[in-house]
């Protein structure tokens, strides 16, 4: 779905409202770790020393542990699994910024409803949850009670998932949200009522409703189960197609189960809403559910997001085949023919996917709901772990349909089995397979294995013929593709990305250099170059404006810490943060704007590093002592550079640049004698 863009003024003041220390502090026990900065134990990573840093005045933070870094969007997008439009929307409602939404490049509005609409939407739907989940006591809800009790779900299960009733009548639910304040607007827009030749009333009568929420929790839509016998709707109903609610991009039970799949990196999928209940009680808690629809792309998105794959996906890219697998995606299904055709269309996702795909099919045909009331939660638990591989199934479903015991059904299977191994995207594991059908068809080894080889050059071919690129299309002549720089959350939601994205595409979260890998901690001009441009990133108001506009470009001996550098005077402000007519969070904002991918983690990583200082006076010392040595240092330099050409200037043939050669020396040795006094 077109998500339209945040207008960036918009997305500017929520990173200044949004207070970092306190959105922090949620996940992260903090203290004081010197002026300006705090530290704790990395919520993204196992640690026994704080090596998490966080700057609240500039608004970054920084793992020196696992390298992660950034600013208080990408915090929330990381520590909660969002988008960069979720984390932008689910801070600005919480720091009061209303945001717009600004026209595609197409000069179409975006499809994303404007934020204050979109906020009365999920009003009326918590509102509607409220009701429903009161009428569930009520007399007339005893067949909704009856169904979860049978299913065995007691009042706390229910509870806990947010189940209710909707009443018979025509407009209980819709005369409640009139009495709250909704429009008739409002409520057609909701998906809460339908449109009569008479009038609107309640979408769901007479049916035990589950909330559908999205990954933040907020409730934007609903499932209904039919249970009464004059009721001659479908079986289930959910809500329509709305403004904040799309079943393409929603999972039931997301909420609930994004840190388990996170930590665990597995995700189990199941068919219904009671699987997923059934599942969490019996100690699945990563089951989640499609809403109404099948597990299509845009669900794939949505799990490698909450799972962490991207990175992965970028290694896969490379060529780094198995070394980039990681993390399981276990599909439940019925053991009848609709199950084995929601299993293969689930295989049809599979190369989507970063992580070792599974299913798991109860051979007698249940549903994790009814395993848990026939066998109980060991079993639900059992049935995920005896989980098969879904090439395994897939290939296995395609050989059920011919008959093994001729030649003629063995020669059949082999050519439908053959491209589905050829199509198993871990190459290493192809050989395996191969061998795997052999035995299932009773055919020798080498025979299958060049049949499987003639299907992937098969595919090979039809793929280049049938995705050959056109000019000016995405893998065409300018495009580049892979090969270019990541996009930014925010470029991805904004517009095309450097490396050509559509707006809103997860991209791969690029990593560039660290500290480590660029300086090392014994090279004393190193780390007198880092914390420079640590306290001019950090606290530039400490600092001299004389002094620092008097520091040549080439200042740093240190190839990547002169690319800060250099990146730091492009921006071109940096005077105007030292004498304070700008703030430093608005010049890091500023230098990280234009930094590359290369460079922007280091700024990163270096705007939140501490400094040894504890309080305001210790820092305007540390400072000047820090841009005293680097001025030595690039004198120093440049006094080498000069005398190395006095070495080849030949005194009696050019006397005259002889001697201005020795004067220039002349004022440098002077020049680095007062410097030196200085520092003592």
């Amino acid at each position: 779905m077109n998500q339209g863009r945040i207008r960036r003024e918009d997305v500017d003041l929520v990173r200044e409202r949004a207070r970092l220390d306190e959105i922090v502090g949620e996940h992260v026990t903090l203290r004081s770790a010197g002026i300006g900065s705090m530290k704790g134990l990395c919520p993204f990573h196992d640690e026994k020393t704080p090596s998490f840093h966080i700057r609240p005045q500039l608004g970054h933070w920084h793992c020196f542990g696992c390298g992660e870094g950034g600013d208080v969007i990408s915090f929330v997008q990381k520590i909660d699994h969002l988008s960069f439009v979720e984390a932008v929307e689910m801070l600005a409602g919480r720091y009061g910024v209303q945001l717009h939404y600004e026209e595609t490049p197409g000069g179409q509005r975006g499809e994303r409803t404007d934020f204050g609409t979109r906020q009365r939407l999920l009003d009326a739907h918590a509102v509607a949850e409220e009701f429903f989940r009161e009428q569930l006591m009520t007399e007339g809800a005893g067949v909704g009670r009856r169904f979860l009790a049978e299913r065995g779900f007691s009042r706390a299960d229910a509870e806990m998932f947010g189940v209710g009733w909707a009443p018979e009548g025509w407009d209980g639910l819709l005369k409640h949200l009139r009495g709250r304040g909704f429009t008739e607007p409002e409520l057609q827009a909701s998906g809460l009522v339908s449109q009569g030749q008479r009038g609107v009333y309640d979408r769901f009568r007479g049916r035990l409703v589950w909330p559908i929420r999205d990954i933040t929790g907020k409730t934007i839509g609903f499932g209904a189960r039919r249970l009464l016998e004059s009721d001659q709707g479908p079986k289930y109903l959910n809500t329509p197609e709305t403004p904040i609610y799309r079943k393409s991009q929603v999972l039931y039970g997301l909420d609930l189960a994004r840190k388990q799949i996170a930590a665990a990196h597995r995700v189990v999928v199941v068919e219904g809403y009671t699987d997923v209940m059934a599942a969490h009680l019996a100690g699945v808690p990563q089951a989640v559910a499609t809403c109404g629809t099948a597990f299509g792309s845009e669900h794939v998105q949505i799990v490698r997001r909450v799972m962490g794959d991207t990175n992965a996906t970028a290694a896969l890219r490379l060529g780094s085949e198995s070394k980039g697998l990681s993390g399981e995606v276990i599909f439940t299904f019925d053991g009848d023919a609709a199950g084995q055709k929601a299993a293969l269309r689930a295989f049809a996702e599979d190369q989507k996917f970063v992580a070792q795909t599974f299913v798991a099919v109860e051979p007698h045909g249940m549903d994790p709901c009814e395993l848990r009331i026939v066998r109980g939660d060991e079993a639900v638990r059992e049935l995920v772990e005896t989980r098969r591989p879904l090439f395994e199934f897939a290939i296995r479903s395609v050989l059920d349909q011919v008959d093994l015991e001729t030649v003629e059904g063995q020669v059949t299977g082999l050519r439908m089995a053959a491209p589905v191994v050829a199509g198993i995207r871990d190459r290493a594991m192809r050989p395996e397979y191969a061998r795997r059908l052999a035995g299932w068809l009773g055919m020798d080894e080498l025979t299958v294995r060049r049949a499987v080889q003639d299907a992937a050059r098969s595919t090979t071919q039809v793929g280049r013929h049938a995705h050959r690129p056109e000019e000016g299309a995405p893998g065409g002549p300018g495009d580049h593709g892979g090969q270019g720089t990541a996009a930014t959350g925010e470029e991805a939601v904004r517009g095309r990305g450097a490396g050509g994205e559509r707006p809103g595409e997860e991209q791969p979260l690029a990593r560039g250099p660290r500290l480590l890998d660029v300086v090392s901690p014994r090279d004393p001009v190193g780390q007198v170059e880092v914390q420079s441009l640590a306290v001019m990133l950090q606290a530039p108001q400490m600092l001299d404006a004389e002094v620092v506009g008097a520091l040549p470009d080439d200042s740093f001996h240190v190839p990547a810490l002169q690319g800060v550098w250099d990146v730091m005077l492009a921006a071109g402000t940096l005077l105007d943060a030292v004498e304070g007519t700008l703030a430093p969070a608005r010049y890091l904002e500023e230098v990280l704007e234009i930094a590359g991918e290369t460079v922007r983690p280091l700024v990163v990583e270096i705007a939140t590093m501490p400094l040894p200082a504890r309080d305001e006076a210790a820092l305007a010392r540390l400072g000047a002592s820090l841009m005293t040595r680097l001025t030595e240092l690039a004198v120093t330099r440049e006094y080498s550079v000069l005398k190395q050409r006095l070495q080849r200037t030949d005194a009696r043939t050019d006397p005259e640049a002889y001697q201005r050669l020795m004067g220039q020396l002349a004022e440098l040795q002077v020049r680095r004698r007062a410097l030196r006094r200085d520092e003592t």
